[in-house]
């Protein structure tokens, strides 16, 4: 089976600036795995998301994703990483949390999932969006 990424822009509120959703088959995965009132690490900014790290090369590379409320200092941070195989790139070896479970792994269409981060690049989400 092969998955299917989304991103999405969450709005800056009280706490936080605006971050990145990634929806995976239409899952929060970083909602999944830390929490309601987590929220993901990769700040957004005038200048849009670093998204250098999750387009996933033939090494290896560990990406936090996320983190609980309570923050990742408190509890540890969600992180998996990334790695590309040819067509396919695959998120797996997660770590999550204190007390949290981890998402499984992922394999994604490297044609789709680059497309997506270009899509993001690109500014077509903004905050505000979601």
């Amino acid at each position: 089976m092969v998955d299917r990424l989304e991103i999405s822009v969450v709005s800056p509120g009280p706490r936080f600036g605006a971050y990145l959703r990634f929806l995976v088959n239409g899952e929060d995965v970083v909602t999944e795995a830390v929490g309601e009132g987590g929220r993901g690490l990769f700040a957004v900014g005038s200048a849009g998301a670093e998204l250098g790290p999750l387009r996933g090369t033939g090494e290896a590379l560990r990406v936090e994703l996320g983190e609980p409320e309570c923050s990742g200092v408190c509890c540890g941070f969600l992180s998996v990483v990334v790695q590309r195989f040819g067509g396919v790139v695959q998120w797996s070896d997660w770590q999550v949390p204190y007390a949290e479970v981890a998402p499984p792994e992922f394999h994604f269409d490297a044609d789709q999932y680059d497309a997506e981060l270009a899509r993001v690049d690109a500014g077509a989400e903004r905050p505000g969006v979601s």
